[in-house]
């Protein structure tokens, strides 16, 4: 898998060779996006979110190549996906947290987790959000915590995950 710098460098490079010009920055998302994350290799499209005023100009000149997807409004440019929404939540939603490089943002981590979500009962995007907790457990729980409630795994099981007042019947 390549490493995010050369996700980003390869992105921003092919944005470049584009003919069109973006007023703010668009923001990586999709299957690059999870690759920026480290968490599975992209796919053979580019997906991105750019602002409403970008849309409408990309539009104007590419509306052949406009795509609909229950509302989501978008460019196709080989390899780009170009969106104004994803879910309809527009690029204001998206950027708040997104990291921001030279050229482009990258959607955060947590908004590619909300984005996978709420397209879960596609299969591909539900794989995405079992490899997205499968991350978040790994590299996100506090160890000494983990450990702790490994001891008492016994006594969760017999009842029913709770424990009340310290009694463990390990």
């Amino acid at each position: 898998m390549r490493k995010s710098q050369n996700i980003i460098d390869d992105v921003t490079s092919q944005i470049k060779n584009m003919s069109a010009i973006f007023t703010q920055k668009p923001i990586l998302v999709g299957g690059s996006a999870m690759e920026y994350y480290g968490l599975r290799e992209t796919g053979a499209d580019i997906d991105l979110i750019i602002c409403n005023d970008d849309y409408l100009l990309l539009e104007k000149q590419y509306h052949k190549e406009r795509k609909d997807l229950y509302g989501d409004l978008g460019i196709v440019l080989w390899p780009f996906e170009i969106w104004r929404s994803i879910a309809l939540l527009d690029y204001d939603f998206y950027k708040r947290s997104a990291h921001e490089y030279q050229s482009i943002l990258v959607v955060s981590f947590d908004q590619l987790l909300f984005m996978r979500v709420i397209a879960r009962e596609v299969e591909k995007y539900n794989n995405d959000l079992e490899l997205m907790v499968e991350y978040v457990y790994s590299n996100q729980r506090n160890k000494e915590y983990l450990n702790n409630a490994e001891t008492h795994i016994n006594t969760y099981q017999k009842q029913g995950g709770v424990v009340l007042g310290g009694n463990y019947a390990d």
